[in-house]
């Protein structure tokens, strides 16, 4: 169906604007697309940020710098806890801050955040050790406002450093995309930030890992499949679908209420680059390594900021994933696409999991 008769077909009238809208995605699932073609910076009930989200960015970001995060929780010192912590509260202060400034405006507040920027580090080394370190889960928890109630409570199913009482403040929606194609996307853009001085080798390797997983996305998904109050479950788009019927984005929404009006398909090649306002000034040191994160988002947006509309060969209808293997080795050598390989099939469960509760044309 063209996208203008679904428009006029597409006559039911969409859900009330939520408070808070959270598009929980992963590195590399054409989440920035999808944003894209939501024209969500123009969508006129929302407010957002400059990066439409992503208030997490700084804190995963020295993070990833530091190498930290691929650390045992017994290894991290006192101080880089309270680091970490503290970075992650500064991070949610922020989007406290624009939620406050949404609620003044009368409009919803809109975020994209990727999933593992926002749960416990311990719930990584608990996925992939099975220990648990229930002292260290509670020390990077961050501190929730009073107006989320007089008590904060994390189910055991709430592996983020954030309580359900604040969680359920957010409407959710998911993005997911073969992790065959996504992964080593990830990788390759990893490897050229790297070039650009962010971090060495093993940060690229670290970095990647912790992310090229759908596991996160899941077990949000689940989460919001056992609150009381969620009266259907949370909408979740596959990137082949936003790119070979992105009609789908009328159910999407519908379930959101954001305004169809809105919708482009098609764009300007040499419109506003958001890569250029990636970083504020308020968020790094010195105009040295300001340049380096707008380089750093210049790369990661790089086929959407040249593209003119959806890029059709980004999404091939059927994926190899052993014939993939043997372009990785070829580009990558024989240990990191060893590791994108086990990352590729250790997702399988997960994206299929969530493929098979997504939004369908």
């Amino acid at each position: 169906m063209a996208i203008n008769d679904a428009l006029q077909a597409n006559g039911s009238p969409a859900s009330p604007v939520p408070k808070r809208l959270l598009l929980v995605s992963v590195p590399r699932t054409a989440s920035n697309l999808l944003l894209k073609v939501l024209n969500i910076s123009k969508q006129p009930q929302l407010l957002t940020n400059q990066r439409s989200g992503y208030f997490f960015y700084p804190a995963f970001s020295a993070a990833a710098q530091d190498g930290i995060l691929g650390k045992e929780p017994g290894n991290w010192s006192s101080d880089e806890k309270q680091r970490y912590k503290a970075s992650n509260q500064a991070c949610l202060n922020a989007l406290e801050d624009y939620s406050t400034r949404a609620e003044e405006e009368k409009k919803a507040m809109f975020v994209k955040e990727h999933a593992f920027w926002f749960f416990n580090p311990a719930a990584q080394h608990k996925l992939m050790t099975g220990q648990e370190y229930p002292e260290f889960f509670e020390e990077m928890r961050v501190d929730i406002a009073d107006k989320y109630g007089p008590t904060q409570t994390y189910s055991k199913s709430n592996e983020t450093f954030f309580s359900d009482e604040y969680l359920r403040s957010w409407q959710m929606a998911f993005i997911i995309r073969h992790p065959a194609l996504a992964w080593p996307s990830m990788y390759r853009a990893m490897q050229k930030i790297a070039a650009e001085g962010f971090m060495d080798e093993d940060g690229v390797k670290g970095s990647s890992l912790t992310n090229m997983s759908f596991r996160w996305s899941r077990l949000m998904y689940d989460w919001c499949l056992e609150q009381p109050d969620v009266p259907t479950p949370p909408p979740v788009v596959d990137a082949h679908d936003l790119i070979h019927s992105p009609e789908i984005v009328l159910k999407l929404c519908d379930q959101t209420g954001l305004d169809k009006e809105s919708l482009q398909f098609e764009w300007c090649g040499n419109d506003h680059k958001k890569s250029q306002n990636w970083a504020a000034p308020n968020e790094v040191a010195n105009e040295k390594e300001l340049a380096m994160h707008r380089r750093a988002a210049s790369i990661m947006l790089s086929t959407l900021e040249a593209s003119n509309g959806i890029v059709l060969d980004k999404a091939p209808d059927h994926v190899d994933i052993a014939a993939e293997a043997v372009k990785w080795k070829a580009e990558f050598g024989e240990e990191v696409a060893g590791l994108i390989e086990k990352a590729v099939w250790d997702s399988m469960p997960d994206y299929e999991y969530l493929k098979a509760r997504r939004l369908t044309a």
